[in-house]
């Protein structure tokens, strides 16, 4: 690296948000450029192959793939790598980072592309406004324990938890779809204070309990990774083993896209795997507690799990009205039942599905494991193409138009 002079012109820097990222590395896999690259604690993207495609971004589950900085100076892999907290924008003239020499059209791209598309979807149109990053690890929240509810029955291997967090008096506005950060206590391996967690809010704006100052979460104790080896989620397991009174530091709130549509009309398709029913349960909840007062449409949700023993909020899921909600479940380890996964009931539904590809009212909510979301988008583009619609086509219109929103993990 050597020292260069500044750029004649702040340009315009993507960065990865070292508080918000949960190193899923689902940047790095979709980036064609090969700019993003990582070591044990974060990630980072080099400016030099950077051209600000957006490719990586609508991947990103916590959005912290969508940070950008007005710098003079570019800064380099190392010092990203370093980094506990993102930088301030730089001011015309700042020469306090060194910055590789930078091919002349990278220059140009970057100077006249500080606007270039990049981002997630947009909202709804008439989402409500959401308010995000009130609380960061160095000033959080502090809730406490209102509830710790286990949704799996005792003889299940699953361990999932609806946690309710009361906030007191402390200020802390949350939407549907929106997420929270815990930060658990101790300390990792290397001895650094552990690194937040990111959890989807599963209750309603107005809170689990209506009128008051408190949100609910849905939580799985994790035990083994992805290989099957067994492992104890750092966050998981202080969360679902958390009593009634403890006290929790969160940060956020996080998000502004993956929110619901609040005008007359707006019919929502939601496609959900396990604790990816949190922001599902918000958007449904919000809705049935305004029932008859004409601010939504249908509800068709497709929700998956391996066991009908498995899956959050079943009780309470199968005694909403059906005016509300009409709702698919796939359950892959059922005994005696066949393998089926949400992919498989939206094939069986495909004239529905169909419909709602083609109607400007629909709006798309995609949550849960990030192996459901190829199947989910194969299924979909075969509904399309049976209908005479090009999936890539209305999954661009829509995403463009706030109507089509992914969270996978």
């Amino acid at each position: 690296m050597t020292a260069a002079s500044p750029l004649p012109v702040l340009a315009r820097q993507h960065l990865i948000d070292p508080e918000v990222c949960i190193r899923c590395n689902t940047c790095e896999e979709s980036c064609s450029k090969g700019a993003i690259t990582h070591d044990r604690r974060s990630y980072a993207v080099a400016f030099d192959k950077c051209d600000a495609c957006g490719d990586c971004l609508p991947p990103c589950p916590t959005g912290a793939i969508d940070s950008w900085r007005r710098v003079a100076q570019p800064f380099s892999i190392e010092e990203q790598l370093g980094w506990e907290s993102l930088p301030a924008d730089q001011e015309a003239g700042d020469a306090t980072a060194p910055t590789p020499d930078l091919p002349a059209a990278v220059v140009e791209l970057v100077r006249t592309a500080t606007a270039a598309q990049g981002g997630p979807a947009p909202p709804p149109w008439s989402a409500a406004h959401p308010y995000v990053g009130l609380y960061g690890p160095d000033r959080p929240a502090v809730a406490t324990v209102a509830g710790n509810l286990r949704l799996t029955g005792p003889s299940s291997e699953v361990d999932i938890r609806h946690l309710v967090l009361d906030f007191g008096k402390m200020a802390f506005p949350v939407l549907e779809g929106q997420s929270i950060g815990i930060l658990p206590p101790g300390v990792d391996a290397d001895g650094k204070p552990h690194r937040m967690r990111l959890y989807s809010v599963a209750s309603p704006r107005d809170g689990e309990r209506p009128g008051h100052n408190n949100l609910a979460l849905t939580v799985k104790r994790v035990t083994h990774d992805a290989d099957g080896r067994e492992v104890r989620g750092v966050a998981s397991g202080y969360l679902c083993d958390l009593a009634k009174g403890d006290e929790v530091k969160v940060t956020g709130p996080y998000g502004a896209s993956f929110l619901m549509p609040n005008h007359p009309g707006a019919k929502l398709l939601m496609i959900c795997t396990g604790t990816g029913a949190a922001p599902m349960r918000a958007m449904t909840e919000r809705r049935r507690r305004r029932l008859g007062r004409n601010e939504g449409g249908s509800i068709l949700l497709f929700f998956g799990a391996r066991r009908r023993s498995e899956l959050p909020y079943f009780g309470p899921l199968m005694k909403l009205p059906r005016e509300l909600i009409d709702v698919e479940l796939a359950f892959s380890r059922e005994p005696g039942m066949p393998r089926a996964y949400v992919q498989d009931r939206m094939l069986l539904r495909r004239d529905e599905v169909a419909k709602l590809l083609s109607n400007e009212e629909a709006f798309i909510y995609l949550c849960g494991h990030k192996r459901m979301e190829e199947g989910v988008f194969a299924a979909l583009a075969d509904i399309a193409r049976t209908t005479g619609l090009d999936w890539e086509s209305v999954k661009r219109r829509m995403r463009q138009e706030g109507r089509l929103h992914v969270e996978t993990y």
